[in-house]
């Protein structure tokens, strides 16, 4: 999808649709124009253009997709309800529900504020995904409206440039690559290195264009020699050469430390043939002609790649002994390759069952992220989420029966079992790969056998678990079993760490906890009831503190009171920083105490937090206690690990195992193995017969207690072992 330079005209998108739209569903997209033009009547693009211009090449693009009149209606309507004063009740009464669901889903949140320009887009991206799970034209219209923004670009200030393209980098072209739109997805990259490395960008534009000739040459000539030797076999074949895209060569610069010189594949041949049996007997008459490059050949027809790509990809050595990339595949895999989900629409009319199915099948990514958005409160941290899942690779790994399964790289066996069933990785105590057992926090690689090892007295997940999984569905169903299986204990929990923290600031409960305060507080977090609240803290939802620092600042504003400015910080303590192994940046001879919740080893990235009257508190950085206070910077000090002398620092950690004879004795006499000092330890086992063992140990750093923890985990029997933070 090249950046077009002809005028775009109703008459001219009306034209591109008789291919393939009846009579009637032109008329309505012409409907839809001229409403837009109307709404949009007087209104301006920073290029000087009428702003319907934007509109109707939004339109063009999902045209060349071969979108349906209801998406192509959407794209001429997107901007109409967020720029201009049609309202959303008047797009439903003039064109329906499905065109007003389409529009609603693009439109952004104007409307309401938000602290920060990064919370509203998260919140915006939020909302579109949201839509975007219900129906996938949503996104197709945002991508398209996205790629037209990005051609114009150049009409922006520098720094709304540099903004856009980084996050269309980051969100739109991954997701238009998850979709399978490799036109967009291109298109997009390569505008988005534009402007964010464009002396690296223009300097591959003229060494490209300077190899032009001599590889066009090189490519013609294999062109016609496979040609020539698919005609033989009677194999109906069109072949192709295509240039790499500015943005793949860039990143294999980049990622393989190469220069521009040392890459010979800037040019791939395409073939692309009648069957699936002709795709194996063109790969075979490659073969035969030139060498293979070993580990070089990848297989996508037969394990398809999430956004339905299908081809077989080879490496050969090619005339003059040069690398040549060959993809070969049949006309249908080749519109899902261009075009992705969007190919649906092309499809759909032959009513094909398997092509319904498969549709669905792809959409699995999207329904999943429309279930574990739930579980964010925050729409910054969905967002953060959402990029790990997006910018993942894929590795495919196997069931015992032979079942391909396709997980993001990274991806550990309890991602493999919540894959397979939610029950299985509720249940899961060990694996198996490739018939070896491994440790729960194994990373596969693509071709491993995976056996889910289970038991029915299983303690459940761990909290540990969540910070080794790599999917976002096996995050939310460890986050559902805490939930649902320890609701009760988990509400209790959750109001004794809000009435605990508020203690810590030397106020009462019954102050900040009144009932217009929790109203307020249930309202800003988006909980129906009390109880909501508190089991969310309790199962590490939501930190105490956040809720707290709400409580705090809404007594405040009701006592007419501000937020003191500074808090005057204890001098001359017995205990000086040198005898704590930490030091304050910038200050001597202040009391320093270590936070009795998370004991911050060395090693830890740590805070100081101001307390009143008992000097610094030094906490992990990641203590969910002081995780509102760190973000916002109030109370908090810089301070540094003074390693010159060897200290020891409690550290408190939990084994949890198969509750059997001996257990403790194992553990305790493992941990001496690593000479580190036990100052207390209790155990006990529950009704499943699941042993918890609470130890208190004297550790140096935290490799120490890496030390302590390895050796643990091969005793046998042992499900997890976990450092506590209170």
């Amino acid at each position: 999808m090249a950046v077009e330079t002809e005028e775009k005209t109703i008459d001219g998108l009306c034209q591109k649709l008789e291919s393939y739209m009846s009579p009637e569903d032109i008329a309505a997209v012409r409907r839809a124009y001229e409403f837009a033009a109307k709404a949009h009547a007087g209104q301006m693009r920073l290029s000087g253009e009428p702003y319907i211009s934007h509109p109707l090449a939004v339109a063009y693009i999902l045209a060349d997709l071969r979108l349906d009149a209801a998406a192509i209606m959407a794209g001429l309507l997107h901007d109409v309800v967020e720029d201009t004063s049609v309202s959303d009740s008047t797009i439903v009464q003039t064109f329906g529900t499905e065109v007003a669901t389409l529009v609603d889903g693009v439109t952004k949140l104007k409307r309401i504020k938000f602290d920060s320009r990064e919370e509203q887009q998260a919140e915006n991206l939020r909302k579109m995904f949201m839509a975007m799970a219900r129906d996938i034209r949503v996104l197709i219209i945002k991508l398209a409206d996205r790629l037209h923004n990005m051609r114009t670009l150049k009409y922006q200030s520098p720094e709304t440039q540099v903004r856009k393209a980084r996050e269309t980098l980051e969100i739109f072209a991954p997701l238009a690559h998850r979709l399978g739109i490799n036109t967009i997805k291109w298109e997009l990259e390569d505008l988005s290195l534009r402007y964010l490395n464009p002396q690296q960008y223009y300097r591959i534009v003229n060494l490209m264009a300077r190899k032009r000739q001599e590889r066009e040459q090189y490519i013609e000539g294999v062109i016609a020699v496979l040609r020539e030797k698919l005609a033989e076999l009677n194999l109906k074949a069109d072949v192709s050469g295509r240039a790499k895209h500015i943005y793949s060569i860039y990143r294999k610069m980049v990622t393989q430390h190469k220069e521009f010189n040392e890459i010979y594949d800037l040019f791939a041949i395409r073939i692309i043939v009648e069957s699936i049996k002709d795709c194996y007997g063109a790969l075979g008459v490659v073969h035969t002609m030139w060498k293979p490059m070993p580990g070089r050949f990848k297989d996508y027809i037969a394990m398809p790649k999430a956004n339905m790509y299908q081809s077989l990809h080879t490496t050969v050595i090619g005339p003059n002994g040069e690398p040549l990339e060959i993809q070969i595949r049949t006309w249908e895999m080749h519109q899902t390759a261009e075009y992705g989900i969007a190919a649906h629409w092309v499809y759909k009319e032959s009513g094909s069952k398997r092509v319904e199915d498969d549709f669905a099948k792809k959409l699995a990514w999207f329904r999943e992220v429309l279930e574990w958005q739930q579980d964010f409160r925050d729409a910054q941290e969905f967002m953060e989420t959402l990029k790990i899942d997006l910018f993942s690779d894929q590795v495919f790994v196997f069931t015992p029966k032979g079942d391909v399964i396709e997980l993001p790289a990274g991806s550990v066996p309890i991602d493999f079992a919540y894959r397979i069933h939610t029950d299985i990785g509720n249940h899961c105590i060990g694996a198996k790969v490739n018939g070896k057992m491994v440790p729960l926090d194994y990373r596969l690689r693509t071709g491993d056998i995976v056996e889910i090892i289970t038991s029915k007295h299983s303690y459940g997940p761990s909290w540990d678990w969540l910070k080794i999984v790599q999917t976002s569905q096996a995050k939310s169903k460890i986050r559902q079993w805490f939930k649902r299986e320890k609701r009760e204990e988990n509400v209790a929990r959750g109001k004794e760490l809000i009435e605990r923290e508020i203690a810590r600031q030397k106020l009462e409960p019954k102050q900040l906890m009144t009932q217009q305060a929790m109203a307020e507080v249930l309202q800003k977090f988006n909980f129906a009831r009390e109880d909501d609240l508190f089991a969310a803290v309790g199962y590490g939802g939501l930190g105490p503190s956040q809720v707290v620092t709400r409580l705090v600042e809404i007594f405040r504003r009701n006592q007419g009171e501000k937020p003191p400015e500074t808090v005057t910080i204890q001098k001359g303590s017995t205990a000086k920083p040198a005898e704590m192994g930490v030091r304050v940046r910038g200050v001597d001879n202040i009391l320093i105490r270590f936070a009795r919740c998370c004991h911050p080893v060395p090693g830890d990235e740590i805070v100081g937090f101001v307390t009143r009257g008992r000097g610094v508190s030094v906490h992990r950085r990641d203590c969910p206690n002081v995780a509102a206070m760190v973000e916002s910077g109030a109370r908090t000090l810089e301070v540094e690990w003074a390693t010159d002398k060897d200290w020891s620092y409690n550290a408190e950690i939990e084994v949890t195992a198969m509750d059997r004879h001996g257990l403790v004795n194992e553990v305790l006499n493992a941990v001496a193995e690593t000479k580190t000092d036990i100052t207390a330890v209790s155990a006990r086992a529950d009704a499943k017969k699941i042993a918890h063992i609470h130890m208190s140990i004297r550790i140096r750093n935290l490799d120490h207690l890496r030390t302590v923890v390895e050796r643990l985990k091969r005793i046998k029997d042992i499900y997890s072992v976990r450092r506590m933070i209170q």
